[in-house]
């Protein structure tokens, strides 16, 4: 199984709920796109300790800090979800997105676009800070209007319960973890909330 890890937005968390889906699971990682420095990769490969987690090289990675398609223009390149393709492996793969479900890959295409396989379901990351609602159940809505799998959401940070409550409400999606705001983030971590993760993981 795939799982693609997106969010209603930018510095949502992608990066470390990644690490913590790809420990959980013993699964592969993969940033199809790396827009910008350090890479995501790096810093996966940091927070993940067990021994049979392959990371797999990405298909794009551009210099400029910027969404892909600015950041790929820069460079006098385009990019196209077909040149990504599959990555073919035998375990579960954990693929990390870029921003939030409506980033432009280019002037067609989105990095959610990324995600429309049959075997893949996707991880959605959320924030509660103000305005979240509207951010989070207008993504909710591209997903269901569009047909994507979604295996659930995490909220990840400051806790508000009433905004929480609302958006549980209206999006329908189970939800996976509530990922408090953490101060350091050390592997040891990381494998203690990969184990919570996994007590709401199966239905």
């Amino acid at each position: 199984m795939q799982y693609f890890v997106t969010a209603i937005g930018t510095d949502s968390g992608k990066t470390l709920i990644s690490a913590i889906l790809t420990e959980a699971l013993s699964a592969d990682y993969w940033k199809p796109i790396q827009a910008g420095e350090p890479a995501d990769t790096d810093r996966v490969k940091e927070l993940v300790s067990n021994t049979h987690t392959t990371f797999h090289k990405e298909a794009f990675r551009l210099k400029m800090p910027a969404s892909p398609h600015a950041a790929a223009k820069a460079e006098g390149i385009t990019i196209s979800v077909d040149e990504i393709g599959r990555l073919q492996t035998d375990n579960d793969l954990v693929i990390e997105g870029a921003g939030g479900v409506m980033v432009p890959v280019n002037d067609m295409e989105f990095v959610i676009d990324i995600a429309r396989q049959p075997d893949t379901e996707i991880i959605l990351v959320a924030n509660l800070y103000l305005g979240s609602i509207n951010h989070t159940l207008l993504t909710v809505d591209y997903l269901k209007r569009n047909n994507f799998k979604v295996k659930g959401m995490i909220f990840n940070g400051d806790i508000n319960e009433e905004s929480q409550r609302i958006i549980e409400h209206h999006a329908g999606y189970k939800v996976l973890l509530h990922l408090p705001k953490l101060g350091m983030i050390t592997p040891e971590i990381v494998r203690y909330w990969a184990d919570e993760l996994m007590l709401n993981w199966y239905d």
